[in-house]
């Protein structure tokens, strides 16, 4: 059991295990109804690589840091909010509550867990690509292709995923499928032809360009092509294994796990919530801040009125 003896171990009505968008806006719901809250936030958000967020209202071209700096400070007023800057290592059920153990070999209880605390990118192994992540090697155009619109764009064949891709892009500007070796087959091809999607069979190198910014993709035998930023859809796996350890159920997914709720937010697990990115396939900073909302309401529903029957 963990925290067996920690009596003094301190209980919250809610433990959110993620800082990040989804957390924060759970944070701020549960602090405005007056519920005591342990926020864990070891301040390493998937964005970080971004300069600029996109696509939410009031905050369109932010830096999400600062976004999120003002939403700590924001949930931070709230007297019954608490924030631990550490990971989140176990959790387990502790008689009528959750136990979370820490990095920093404290113990935490909760009466209610939220599972925000996001995704990690398996990002391929090409010289050049890991520095311009986020700046011009993107994954979502609604967040960041705008500021590309008419540039030569690519999109490198990573999964099956990046052939929908490779149809979605032309919207923003000239497009050339880099296969990577890879094969499609002659329907593919003829659907990608008709949006007016260049194919490029040879192999990727790296990518080359002025500090983050892309100039050219290096190809098998020495050539470049020029391209000013470059699509991918890199797998991810989940940034902690909390989930595993209570037992929750997840399912696999073309580009990696989501864990399994019901509309609110509520895992398979009685007191266990999830929201943000390990809860869909959709990943955008509003389907984030409109999960946390979600969970935060069905959290404080059941402290009030307990687990549905």
């Amino acid at each position: 059991m963990i925290g067996a003896g920690r009596e003094n171990a301190v209980q919250y009505d809610a433990i959110i295990v993620g800082g990040s968008f989804a957390g924060l806006s759970a944070a701020l719901y549960l602090g405005r109804a007056r519920r005591s809250v342990c926020v864990l936030d070891t301040r390493m958000p998937r964005n970080r690589f971004a300069d600029a967020s996109h696509g939410q209202f009031a905050q369109d071209g932010n830096d999400p840091q600062a976004m999120l700096a003002t939403m700590r400070a924001q949930v931070a007023a709230y007297p019954t909010v608490h924030f631990v800057e550490t990971q989140a290592v176990d959790a387990a059920r502790d008689r009528e509550a959750f136990a979370v153990a820490l990095a920093n070999s404290n113990v935490v209880r909760g009466t209610a867990i939220l599972l925000a605390f996001g995704i990690i990118d398996i990002l391929p192994d090409l010289p050049g690509l890991a520095e311009r992540w986020g700046r011009s090697v993107i994954h979502c155009p609604y967040c960041h292709g705008y500021e590309f619109s008419d540039r030569r764009l690519g999109v490198l064949n990573l999964s099956p995923m990046s052939v929908h891709q490779a149809m979605l892009i032309p919207q923003w500007g000239p497009t050339t499928f880099f296969l990577n070796g890879g094969t499609i087959d002659p329907e593919t091809t003829a659907q990608l032809e008709r949006r007016g999607v260049a194919i490029e069979p040879a192999l990727v190198r790296g990518l080359v360009g002025e500090g983050v910014h892309l100039s050219a993709i290096q190809l098998a035998g020495g050539r470049e092509q020029p391209l000013d930023a470059l699509y991918i859809g890199p797998p991810y796996r989940f940034s902690s294994d909390l989930a595993e350890r209570l037992g929750c159920a997840i399912e696999d997914g073309m580009l990696g796990p989501t864990l399994t709720v019901d509309e609110m937010k509520a895992t398979d697990i009685g007191g266990v919530y999830a929201a943000g990115d390990i809860t869909r396939t959709g990943h955008t900073v509003s389907f984030a801040c409109a999960d946390g909302v979600m969970a935060a309401l069905a959290i404080h529903r059941l402290l009030i009125f307990g687990a549905p029957t």
